[in-house]
């Protein structure tokens, strides 16, 4: 058996899948996020360490044998700044991926390097880890001073696990300090932020075992002393769950986040389309991407603000993805960043009146959430990228309403397969199996990563496509008609 963590924003999730790769076991435990000044996001480190533990206790409750696990893999939201010092301790919390605050050190960033996005094949974005360290050695500078390592979240619980620095090609392309076409670091953009190589780890492909766990360690989650392996971020896990790694395969994720996921035989770059051009897991593999910060949070916002569950959003809705509300949804709570890169954006609700009922709030915020990815795909495309048949993934995407609203939205077909829910956890689990297999990498590859069985397949509806491109125009129209009206303040400290 294999174990795969995914150390999310909201959650760690942990996945044992048997020798036939299916899930068998599985557990989920919550985190909190801190938001201490607008535009900030940050989580302590050791949470995702203790949540892991949580999980896993919470795995052998559930009759999981434990001692069964052969070895196992990391996935993890990406671009998180988890500083070390000397020692090993964590100088500050994490500035997580949907932090807002180093806007003004991207532009310095860029402005320092003149070939900056040909050598990191991506535009500079607040998300992204090499601005936050700007930020740092210029607001916080008795801290950066201290930086001994810098490490990406997923990487930080496996220095808990085994007491090595390391980290792989997908995490490490979204630091900015990677040159993706070579996989390796660049010593300039490195520089860039005041930096030198001996700060960075390690650098492995996905599945390659990194170091066993520590005893500590091993005690404190229940498991021998198996490998662990290098693992993946988490859209790159997720792709491994869903078997995308062939070029031309795609994947929705409809997490906190949204993902539009694209794999390529080389590294292609189009920062100017703001879309991403990362390093796959896998070896010999890249991929193109857009994301949208607020996803299913989106849903799980208004849930919380009107004080229901998700699922009592979604029921009075049925499926019929054909009903229509006059209410527009702008999912910008945490700013945004395909195509728009723009941390100041705000959420908002447009259209209401005395009829407005909650049914077409929670309508409005699927269709705004599937607009956002409208826009994603149109980057895609003028990025020149080709996108066939797209897998969806994610827990949002376990709504079939949901499903549908999207097909109909962006005009192509999704594919939702079993285990879809299950996401990157799953992925690390396979690269756990990858890892330790004896035959050929390759062979082991295609045998593992197979793409689930398809539950359920959402062709669009041709006769809402006129419903959804004039609504689609509006929401365009309405981000560029208040953009300037925007109260996020650019950050200062």
């Amino acid at each position: 058996m294999y174990l795969g963590y995914d150390i999310g924003t909201s959650a760690v999730k942990a996945v044992i899948i048997d020798a036939q790769g299916a899930p068998r076991y599985q557990a989920s435990v919550e985190m909190a996020v801190d938001h201490p000044k607008p535009l900030w996001s940050e989580q302590d480190p050791d949470a995702w360490w203790q949540a892991c533990i949580a999980a896993t206790a919470r795995l052998k409750a559930d009759g999981a044998p434990l001692a069964a696990v052969d070895a196992v893999g990391l996935a993890g939201q990406m671009h998180g700044a988890t500083l070390l010092d000397a020692a090993g301790e964590v100088l500050r919390p994490c500035i997580l991926w949907n932090d807002g605050r180093s806007f003004a050190e991207c532009a310095e960033l860029e402005a320092s390097v003149s070939d900056f996005r040909v050598r990191s094949g991506n535009m500079a974005m607040p998300g992204f880890t090499a601005p936050k360290l700007l930020w740092v050695r210029k607001h916080e500078p008795e801290v950066f001073r201290r930086i001994a390592r810098v490490l990406l979240p997923k990487d930080y619980v496996r220095y808990r696990m085994t007491g090595e620095l390391a980290s792989e090609m997908s995490d490490a392309s979204g630091t900015l300090w990677l040159d993706p076409a070579r996989r390796e670091w660049d010593d300039v953009l490195i520089a860039a932020t005041g930096l030198d190589r001996a700060r960075m780890p390690a650098l492995f492909e996905g599945c390659e075992p990194v170091a066993a766990l520590s005893a500590a360690a091993a005690r404190a989650l229940g498991l021998n002393r198996v490998p662990v392996v290098a693992g993946a971020g988490d859209n790159a896990g997720g792709a491994v769950g869903a078997g995308v790694i062939e070029p031309g395969q795609a994947f929705l994720s409809l997490g906190t986040s949204g993902v539009v996921f694209v794999v390529s035989d080389r590294h292609y770059a189009h920062p100017e389309k703001t879309v991403h051009a990362f390093c796959h897991c896998l070896p010999g593999r890249w991929h193109q991407m857009t994301v949208t910060l607020s996803a299913a949070n989106s849903l799980a916002w208004l849930a919380h603000t009107v004080g229901r569950t998700v699922a009592e959003l979604l029921q009075p809705l049925g499926n019929h993805a054909d009903e229509e509300t006059a209410v527009l949804f702008l999912p910008y709570l945490a700013g945004e960043r395909s195509p728009h890169n723009d941390p100041r954006a705000v959420g908002q609700l447009h259209g209401l009146d005395n009829a407005t009922d909650l049914a077409d709030l929670t309508r409005a915020v699927l269709e705004g959430v599937a607009y956002s990815f409208c826009d994603g795909v149109e980057a895609l495309r003028e990025a020149g990228v080709h996108i066939g048949d797209i897998a969806v993934i994610g827990g949002g995407a376990r709504s079939a309403l949901w499903r549908q609203i999207l097909a109909d939205a962006i005009g192509l077909p999704l594919t939702y397969r079993v285990d879809a829910e299950v996401g990157p956890a799953l992925g690390a689990a396979r690269l756990a199996m990858i890892g330790v297999d004896a035959g050929e990498r390759e062979a082991a590859i295609a045998r593992v990563c197979r793409q689930p069985p398809a539950s359920a397949r959402h062709e669009p509806n041709a006769a809402r496509a006129g419903y959804h491109r004039a609504k689609l125009a509006r929401y365009r129209e309405l981000y560029r008609l208040t953009r300037h009206m925007n109260w996020r303040d650019r950050p200062t400290g």
